[in-house]
């Protein structure tokens, strides 16, 4: 069985309160996936690139993650990423030829402030790469996963749904 790699590209995940600016900046090691990782998985490789906020990544970035998992040996691949434009990144990467089973995840809630929700969703993710059988983009938040176009940031309530349940 080849090994989960997981692409940490920034996202509140990743964030850390920055004492000297008062700021939250975001962990460009990913420490907070190392140390979900650590504890119950042992089959998984993990790398950091970008290291931004979503809402600053653009098309060169979704570029560079889609060239970085055409390099990769693994069929099961994770995206930690920011919440605010993640359906933008699953759609990019739709576009493109593919033949790989690609979750993105993230948290809205920083690992560093409460790991719970973050803790949640890398599991969940883990769990679900491992049961799909068809390659392709999907989302896994908040205890949804699914086909990236079914899965939806409900900005009203903060939460992530499925389409086909409301």
């Amino acid at each position: 069985m080849k090994k989960i790699k997981i692409i940490s590209t920034g996202g509140t995940f990743n964030k850390v309160y920055n004492k000297f600016t008062g700021e939250l900046d975001i962990d460009i090691e990913s420490n907070g996936v190392i140390e979900i990782m650590k504890i119950w998985f042992s089959n998984y490789e993990i790398e950091s690139i970008i290291g931004k906020d979503s809402l600053f990544i653009d098309n060169n970035d979704r570029e560079k993650i889609y060239n970085r998992i055409m390099e990769i040996d693994s069929d099961k691949i994770i995206i930690i990423h920011g919440t605010d434009t993640i359906d933008l990144t699953a759609k990019y990467l739709a576009k493109k030829d593919i033949s790989k089973k690609i979750v993105l995840t993230g948290a809205m809630i920083p690992y560093s402030i409460n790991p719970i929700e973050a803790t949640a969703n890398l599991s969940s993710a883990i769990g679900y790469i491992n049961g799909i059988d068809k390659d392709g983009i999907y989302i896994s938040l908040n205890g949804v996963m699914g086909d990236y176009r079914e899965i939806i940031k409900d900005r009203a309530n903060g939460r992530f749904m499925d389409i086909n349940l409301l």
